[in-house]
């Protein structure tokens, strides 16, 4: 008889039941995936097919064998699962060994090899001129919003407030920012700019429209793409590590990610948009993806393209394409072959590229803050580069213990069911407290630009408000001067500011809206780098014949470049987070454009490192995978306990026997009640639950849709019908239901190890070969498994944390 349950539950039912590690089990899981259009089951819908050659109930030497072509839907994964990397790279070898063999035989396959090589540069192309084109107009729009909380452009709505000025003939050199084309609100609202009343109202304008910007921001996030919150990059990096987020990366997201990302920069909150534009590229890579079926229907193929669009996305953030691929290659990729390596490097030119063509902040550069430094650096200011690497160190150490904190805090209390309302009140704080310091009211990025600034004649920075005792001077070079009122004045701005942006940007990452982490760090450490610099600078200018100073700084002379402490003190906070070293210098290197300050940076670099990982190992992205217990398996850290695989296998003693199939005894009604009665995604399949002999894997969702296809196809399946993993059929009495072969479904090779095999060689095998599950044998007989959600619990537990935390949460 038929097993009318299973039939009407159909496969759908059980996509969300079944899970990778239990595999993989994910309770309570309460997003809505109503718009999860990323990557739909890679061959679509199941469909039927519209013939079928098999027997009816009483051809009892009849056998049913539906896989002799592939059947639309098997191979494919479920949300939130891990890949098989094994599998797919497998697929992909077999795709193009076909394809290469049917080349020989005429021009039009020749042809068709051809394209598939070139498809990959051709998917590379496209996704750096759309990553370019998004980071072009995300600047612009950037830009304009946020002047727009100080007042708008008479001459025209649509120029922001530098390019407002930009023609005027009534613009001077002291006032460059004022022009009568631009119009403060209180000079739109009361006709001055004067006085008391004319602040509160430009202080209420800046306030109001702020939190405007911000409801705007997290209400999009919150109903059209929850997924669009955040940096992206944990979970981009959980993604190339071979886990599935379907959505995570689609159109909705991309579309929503692009606005939200304005508006929150706009709205004055301190967070960058530098991390979330790698999230923006990797949509495009994803979606670009679809277009070629050879990146479509296979999932590790995918993840070399979402590598790759990374590298984009760090090359329009920063205008570095070099620090870019180096970002994707040291920080997010879990694969990258030489071959990625190349295409890397060819998306984020391309990306760069249409960038600089947009010019979207109209200095020809990629950056808004590029500068070029004149004066070399000396061998004793590697004390204070020293020093502020380890500033850096101690502000990326306690900024990840407090962030991480307060995440968890939004996530197990009453405070993580109103996003909207803390957004609202976290822009509301920040903005009133910005207002009045002119440092933090200005954008981020701008702030940045006037701390890595070195001072010129023509400069009327406060920061460059010195007193010029001096004739002459060489070149481009200024003597070190006096300290005058402007610059003590913008000290105590800046240490003002230093310790606001310490403070707000701890509560602001991690907020329901797009929040990058990359430009509050930069800020933090060039506020302390350029406060370290004055001071270098006065301390060389009135004790230039102390020990320290006079071999190599005379009176008069360009000894101490502020702006390059900033840079160096942006580089250490910058890595002190993030944990990044190589790819962190490449990027500040290419930002400022001067070879000769790489020793500098590097000594920062890597002095906030081993300070941050001294008091913690991991980085802030590494501790939000943790706290949203992805699967993630780091690649980085050493595995150093004594344990064998049987004392993390499953079943332990005392649990019920591990569930398997039988190669040739089960009928469809004893496998469909296995996969009702349990929510793993695979199933061990041994000669007889006598002998336990190791025969093969299948995976829980090939074995649905290949018994419903069988269904679909031919009325006589029935629940006594028997399944065969074998070559040839099982010898069947009389008129018995045909039997139903499903050996093409069957792995054949799954990996195995032996009860006695070290844990750091399992653990090595599941990093390298990105596995999802190892059986365990012992004399050729099956004893357990072994999953990746066993491993990442056994590493949990080795370090003293809570294993139960390795959830997809």
């Amino acid at each position: 008889m038929d097993n009318r349950g299973f039939q009407q539950g159909s496969f759908n039912s059980f996509q969300n039941s079944s899970s990778d590690e239990d595999l993989m089990d994910i309770p309570g899981t309460a997003m809505d995936f109503s718009m999860s259009d990323d990557v739909p089951p890679l061959d679509g819908e199941i469909e039927e097919d519209k013939s079928y050659n098999g027997g009816g109930i009483g051809s009892s030497n009849r056998m049913m064998d539906f896989l002799e072509e592939p059947i639309p839907g098997v191979g494919t994964y479920d949300d939130f699962n891990t890949i098989d990397w094994v599998r797919e790279k497998s697929r992909d070898r077999d795709r193009h060994r076909e394809i290469t063999n049917k080349s020989k035989e005429s021009t039009w396959a020749l042809i068709h090899s051809v394209s598939d090589a070139f498809s990959g540069w051709l998917l590379m192309l496209l996704i750096g001129l759309l990553s370019g084109s998004l980071a072009g107009l995300i600047d612009i729009s950037a830009h304009w919003m946020t002047d727009l909380k100080e007042g708008i452009c008479t001459r025209g709505l649509w120029f922001n407030h530098e390019h407002c000025c930009w023609n005027s003939e009534h613009v001077t050199f002291e006032n460059k920012d004022k022009c009568p084309e631009w119009n403060s609100w209180s000079q739109l609202l009361i006709s001055t700019d004067e006085g008391a009343f004319a602040y509160i109202v430009n202080y209420f304008m800046y306030v109001l429209w702020a939190l405007l910007f911000a409801f705007l921001a997290v209400s999009l996030v919150r109903v059209f793409a929850p997924y669009a919150c955040g940096s992206g990059i944990p979970e981009i990096k959980t993604i190339l590590s071979g886990f599935i987020i379907r959505g995570y990366l689609g159109k909705w997201t991309l579309i929503i990610k692009t606005i939200t990302l304005v508006l929150a920069v706009s709205s004055g909150l301190s967070l960058g948009k530098e991390g979330p534009l790698v999230h923006v590229a990797c949509c495009c890579g994803n979606i670009l993806c679809h277009c070629f079926n050879k990146y479509r229907k296979n999932e590790a193929k995918r993840r070399e393209v979402l590598s790759a669009a990374a590298a984009a996305g760090v090359s329009v953030a920063f205008g570095a394409p070099i620090g870019g691929v180096l970002f994707s290659l040291e920080e997010v990729s879990y694969y990258f072959p030489l071959k990625t390596l190349w295409r890397s490097f060819f998306a984020a030119l391309v990306a760069a590229f249409t960038l600089r063509s947009i010019n979207p902040f109209g200095n020809s550069r990629l950056v808004l803050f590029y500068v070029e430094f004149h004066t070399p650096w000396h061998l004793f200011e590697l004390v204070p580069f020293i020093l502020l690497g380890i500033f850096g160190g101690l502000w990326g150490a306690l900024f990840i213990r407090t962030n991480i904190a307060w995440c968890r805090k939004r996530k197990t209390t009453q405070l993580g069911k109103y996003p909207v309302i803390e957004v609202l009140i976290v822009t509301a704080i920040t903005a009133i407290l910005a207002f009045p310091n002119e440092y933090t009211r200005m954008s981020t990025s701008e702030l940045i630009s006037e701390l890595f600034n070195d001072c010129g004649l023509l400069d009327s920075s406060k920061l460059c408000d010195y007193e010029n005792r001096f004739n002459t001077s060489k070149g481009d070079e200024l003597p070190d001067r006096p300290a005058g009122v402007g610059v003590y004045s913008a000290m105590w701005q800046l240490a003002l500011t230093l310790v606001m942006k310490i403070v707000i940007t701890i509560f602001t990452f991690g907020m329901k809206i797009p929040s990058g982490l990359f430009i509050p760090s930069m800020a933090v450490g060039a506020i302390a780098g350029r406060l370290l610099g004055v001071g270098m600078e006065q301390l060389a200018y009135y004790h230039h014949d102390w020990a320290i100073f006079n071999s190599w700084c005379s009176q008069g002379a360009d000894c101490i470049t502020p702006g390059l402490y900033a840079m160096v003190g942006a580089a250490a906070c910058l890595g002190g987070v993030t944990r990044m070293t190589v790819s962190l210098v490449v990027i500040m290197f290419e930002l400022t454009g001067g070879l000769e300050y790489i020793v500098p940076l590097m000594a920062a670099a890597m002095t906030s490192k081993w300070v941050a990982d001294a008091l913690g190992r991991e980085g802030i992205y590494d501790a939000h995978i943790r706290l949203n217990g992805y699967p993630f398996l780091e690649a980085k850290e050493e595995f150093a306990h004594k344990t064998l695989a049987m004392d993390v296998m499953k079943p332990r003693r005392n649990d019920p026997l591990l569930t398997v199939l039988t190669q040739d005894s089960m009928t469809v009604e004893d496998v469909e009640t296995v996969i009702s009665e349990t929510t793993y995604s695979g199933f061990p399949v041994v000669v007889s639950r006598e002998s336990q002999r190791l025969v093969g894997f299948v995976l829980r969702r090939d074995l649905i849709i290949s018994i419903e296809n069988a269904r679909k196809k031919q009325d006589g399946v029935v629940s006594t019908s028997v399944i065969y993993f074998t070559e040839h059929s099982p010898p069947m009495p009389p008129y018995t239901p045909p039997t139903l072969k499903l050996r093409n479904i069957l792995d054949l090779s799954p990996f195995t190890v032996t009860d006695l095999t070290p844990m750091e060689i399992v653990v090595d095998i599941f990093r390298k070969l990105g596995l999802r599950q190892c059986l365990v044998t012992h004399n050729g007989r099956l004893l357990g498994i072994i999953t990746k959600k066993d491993v990442l619990k056994h590493i949990a537990q080795m370090a003293n944390q809570d294993p139960d935390s390795i959830l997809f949460n």
